[in-house]
């Protein structure tokens, strides 16, 4: 992604998503009067040469993007209610994968790891499940857990065994409203 800037802060967050909004005007001209065959191929192998990510075709570009709406729909959601003891979260746009989760953020005693994705409902359980063994596996020392996932990807009627230290997140990327659900710990 264009975007440099990978500490998200209330001062910056949104600056951020203003840009990368409107960095998304121009897509969609690369398939503009395609139909049928021509319409696919080109979804599929046409550079889209404008928004935040020029360089891939739409189809990756549309798996990137709505992603990233998540990220930063949620991050703004968390700064704005306060929901976890950070002033800044350090994330990951994109197909990323330097600090090996796709959010973080620390202070002093506490650390918080995390993972996004935007999906159809039809593919919700497989992303989760790879999602949650992503923390399960690298968060021993993480005081927080967080799996932050598009809020119509969940099929109608779900309701998740959440585990005890992992807080989902939903996030609506249209009107930029969280719902955060914890599992309290059985003592």
């Amino acid at each position: 992604m264009q975007q440099k800037t990978r500490n998200l802060n209330e001062q910056n967050i949104h600056l951020i998503k203003e840009d990368f909004e409107r960095s998304l005007s121009d897509l969609g001209a690369s398939v503009q009067g395609k139909s049928g065959v021509a319409l696919l191929t080109s979804m599929k192998r046409d550079k889209v040469g404008v928004g935040p990510y020029p360089d891939v075709t739409l189809f990756e570009a549309a798996n990137r993007i709505m992603s990233d709406l998540v990220i930063l729909n949620g991050i703004a959601g968390l700064l704005r209610e306060k929901s976890f003891p950070f002033t800044e979260y350090t994330v990951e746009f994109g197909n990323e994968d330097k600090n090996g989760f796709d959010i973080r953020a620390s202070s002093p005693t506490q650390t918080l790891i995390g993972e996004a994705f935007n999906v159809a409902p039809s593919f919700f359980q497989g992303k989760k499940s790879s999602a949650l063994k992503k923390l399960r596996a690298g968060a021993a020392d993480s005081s927080y857990k967080i799996l932050m996932f598009n809020a119509d990807a969940p099929p109608k009627g779900y309701s998740a065994r959440h585990e005890a230290d992992t807080y989902h997140v939903s996030v609506d990327i249209s009107n930029g409203a969280i719902a955060i659900h914890h599992q309290t710990p059985i003592l």
